[in-house]
């Protein structure tokens, strides 16, 4: 069943070439890539569509993690982390002890 008036995301109703990706949410990108792994994993779409359900997954999977990637950078800002800080006074974390 179908209501013209939902602008949850599905493939059917997302996926159009040329779709702007970069102004979704984390969420309305993790939803429709959800609903696109449940699409391809049915094994319910045409060939034809799942390739492009695909490419729109890859390109969704990126959007979340430039999303997730910020929130980091946010986090890491807001507690004073930096890149430099697996370091100790005896060398990098993980180092040859030789």
């Amino acid at each position: 069943m179908s209501d013209p008036n939902n602008t949850s995301t599905s493939p059917d109703a997302t996926f159009q070439p040329g779709s702007d990706i970069s102004g979704l949410s984390y969420e309305q990108a993790k939803e429709e890539l959800v609903t696109i792994v449940a699409t391809l994993e049915s094994g319910s779409a045409s060939l034809e569509e799942s390739m492009r359900l695909w490419e729109r997954g890859e390109k969704l999977a990126t959007r979340c993690t430039q999303w997730l990637d910020q929130a980091q950078e946010a986090v890491d800002g807001s507690t004073g982390a930096t890149g430099g800080s697996t370091e100790t006074a005896g060398g990098a974390v993980g180092g040859d002890a030789d």
